[in-house]
């Protein structure tokens, strides 16, 4: 098996390959083809079955494991396959493990990070929510650092939630420092908990797709009231303080469009959306930049940064 990160534009490409998605769409001659993707371990590509009813095109679903013949080709800067054959795999032909993208750095360390910024926390009415989710909630502790921070996008894979997180807290924890004003136990406990709705708003790996929650609520809204709850049951936590680390929860997107109930009216709120979009731009850029191998031309104009985009020299 050939790992989708060292294809090749040319190459014939012959594997099994986890089918994260297939459609059934009509070109403008009216001719019918699929749209499908493709993953392993090492990340995705995007695929199409132009001839669907070809006898090389057996049936398979989506989540299916496939045997796949395709042709790399390159479209608007991106890898794709043109599948001329495919057939779904049976159990035993390949691993599972082969399949989830897993982050490059170590998890067990990086949530053991994580807990030396909650143990910093002084106040004690924050410092006692952070350790109820991060601490004593066992069964949100795994799921946290098995999740992924997105679908796609950015930090989509086996403890992306954990490493996007411990980012946003670390540029959170520089913000603090050079800048006094802001409440650094107020902004690091925001930082901590700002993405935590993600483990109901996504389902587990291999599907990491949204659930009914996740739907109809989304990330922001899951989080408040996952937060709402936690602080119901500390005695004594000064409500003046709950309205201000909801509100930094409900303002992290930072505008309207992108899904922020509230447009950020703290400087702690204002520090929390920042320290997100840098992460999720800057990891969004990388793995962009490591998809195109050793490409060193332009790469093609890209939705999200509204730009033609190629690696510095």
């Amino acid at each position: 098996m050939k790992y989708l990160e060292s294809i090749r534009e040319g190459e014939r490409l012959t594997g099994i390959y986890l089918c994260k998605f297939k459609q059934s769409a009509v070109t403008k001659n009216g001719k019918n083809y699929e749209n499908v993707i493709f993953q392993d371990k090492t990340g995705t590509v995007d695929g199409k079955i132009w001839d669907p009813n070809s006898q090389g095109i057996e049936e398979f679903e989506a989540m299916d494991y496939v045997n796949i013949m395709a042709e790399v080709t390159v479209f608007q800067g991106a890898f794709q396959l043109n599948v001329k054959r495919a057939r779904k795999a049976q159990a035993g032909e390949y691993a599972p493990a082969d399949y989830l993208p897993v982050s490059e750095k170590d998890i067990p360390s990086m949530y053991q990070e994580l807990l030396g910024y909650v143990q910093k926390i002084e106040e004690p009415h924050l410092r006692a929510l952070a350790e109820a989710f991060f601490v004593n909630d066992k069964e949100f502790a795994k799921a946290f650092q098995f999740h992924s921070a997105a679908k796609s996008v950015h930090h989509s894979f086996v403890g992306g939630l954990l490493e996007h997180t411990l980012s946003v807290v670390k540029l959170c924890g520089y913000y603090a420092k050079a800048y006094p004003m802001l409440n650094g136990d107020l902004l690091c406990t925001a930082a901590l908990c700002h993405d935590i709705g993600k483990v109901r708003e996504l389902s587990v790996f291999p599907e990491n797709d949204y659930t009914d929650d996740g739907q109809l609520l989304g990330h922001i809204t899951i989080g408040y009231e996952m937060v709402h709850e936690g602080i119901q049951k500390i005695p004594g936590f000064p409500a003046r303080l709950a309205s201000e680390l909801k509100h930094c929860i409900l303002a992290h997107h930072g505008e309207l469009e992108y899904g922020s109930p509230k447009k950020p009216a703290l400087m702690e709120a204002v520090a929390l959306n920042m320290a997100d979009n840098t992460d999720a731009k800057l990891e969004t850029m990388r793995e962009i930049l490591k998809a195109a191998g050793d490409r060193k031309d332009w790469l093609g104009y890209n939705r999200l940064f509204e730009s033609n985009i190629r690696k510095s020299s």
